[in-house]
C-alpha cells in the first residue's frame, strides 16, 4: 500500500491566533503514521488568514479522519475542512 496526500484547510479561531505557534501544535498532536509536508497562508477576509496544510497519511490508515479530529482539538483551531485527497 501506499501513501495518501491530503490538502487541508485549518481555520484558526480569529486573527489573533498566532499561526507559526498553531503550526507546532498541529504537528504535537499528528496521529502515528501522519505527518506534515508543507504549509501555506491563504488570506481569507477581514485579517483572518487560513492555514493550508498537507498531510501525508499511510493508505491503510482509515484515511484522514484521524488526523482531522486531532486537529479539531487543538487550541485556536475553528474548522477544519479536507481540500484535495489524492494518492502519492
Amino acid at each position: 500500500m501506499g501513501d495518501v496526500a491530503a490538502k487541508m484547510k485549518v481555520m484558526p479561531e480569529s486573527p489573533d491566533v498566532d499561526l507559526d505557534a498553531l503550526e507546532d501544535r498541529l504537528e504535537s498532536v499528528l496521529p502515528e503514521g501522519a505527518e506534515i509536508r508543507g504549509y501555506d497562508r491563504d488570506d481569507v477576509a477581514f485579517g483572518l488568514v487560513a492555514l493550508l496544510t498537507t498531510v501525508v497519511v499511510p493508505d491503510d490508515s482509515g484515511g484522514t479522519e484521524a488526523v482531522e479530529e486531532a486537529f479539531r482539538d487543538v487550541d485556536g483551531v475553528e474548522s477544519i475542512t479536507v481540500e484535495s485527497v489524492g494518492r502519492l
